[in-house]
């Protein structure tokens, strides 16, 4: 196993005057064979300005120069853990365990922050009432050119019911606390495709958590993920969510399944306003 930790965190690259004891965030990037878009990922993470951030990168053991980008930046990441695991979700519960930040989030290696402002607005969203959870808007870009979007996830402050009406945030921008995420076991690594569908089950119906909705987009997210390759792996992780759906008394005919569609379907022909963050 290789793993790198820097001699001082990451809230001490950055000299600025946030109060006394701002809300430390982790983020936790994990990645396998990302040459081509780790460098983005990791540089979105080290341009944002709010200071107090450690920057976890899991990588599964990359053999095609993934380590060695990662290396160039290790002096920037709070810790680099590299060495074949079982899987994405395998791979993000370490993350969890590694963090030591109050709130953790996970942006994937073929990801980026939408602004440099992103985490400000995160620590300001719960440096009063520390809610359990933040979530905000993500785009869909396009694999090849990231500065055209696909498809807009405008989310919304959720209420009870939601889930069942076949909305959820959208994961890459939720910040959750981090005992918390302890607390329930982290991902259910018995799913390959949706394991992060079932931890906000988890946690927004069956642990009925507070959060805090931050209006603006805050992640843009390459289009083609591992549960949206392939017309198997769509069939396979919405086979997944339904089972989910199901367990936890949130789906009770097949009509849940086609509102999840449609409101996926509606992100098609949304696009965010020219203010948003």
């Amino acid at each position: 196993m290789l793993e790198i930790g820097t001699s001082a965190p990451f809230c001490l690259l950055i000299s600025c005057d946030f109060g006394p004891s701002p809300v430390k965030l982790s983020v936790v990037t994990v990645c396998l064979n990302a040459r081509d878009t780790i460098a983005d990922a990791v540089e979105s993470v080290h341009r944002q300005t709010y200071p107090n951030v450690e920057h976890i990168v899991v990588d599964g053991g990359s053999d095609d120069g993934t380590v060695e980008i990662l290396q160039q930046y290790k002096h920037r990441i709070a810790r680099l853990i590299s060495e074949r695991d079982e899987g994405l979700y395998f791979a993000m519960n370490k993350g969890i365990e590694a963090a030591t930040g109050e709130y953790v989030g996970f942006l994937n290696s073929d990801d980026v922050y939408h602004s440099e402002y992103a985490l400000q607005s995160v620590a300001n969203a719960v440096a009063d009432s520390r809610p359990d959870a933040v979530h905000s808007d993500l785009v869909y870009v396009d694999r090849h050119d990231p500065s055209r979007v696909i498809r807009y996830w405008h989310s919304k402050p959720y209420v009870k019911g939601m889930f069942e009406a076949g909305w959820h945030p959208a994961h890459p921008t939720l910040f959750v606390k981090t005992q918390l995420l302890r607390s329930v076991g982290g991902f259910d690594t018995r799913y390959r495709y949706h394991a992060d569908f079932d931890l906000m089950v988890r946690l927004f119906v069956a642990r009925k958590i507070s959060s805090v909705y931050v209006p603006g987009v805050m992640v843009r997210m390459r289009a083609g993920g591992q549960s949206t390759r392939s017309l198997s792996n769509v069939y396979k992780g919405n086979r997944e969510s339904w089972e989910i759906a199901r367990r936890f008394g949130v789906a009770r005919t097949p009509l849940w399944m086609v509102r999840k569609l449609g409101y996926r379907v509606g992100q098609f022909f949304h696009r965010p306003t020219a203010g948003a963050r």
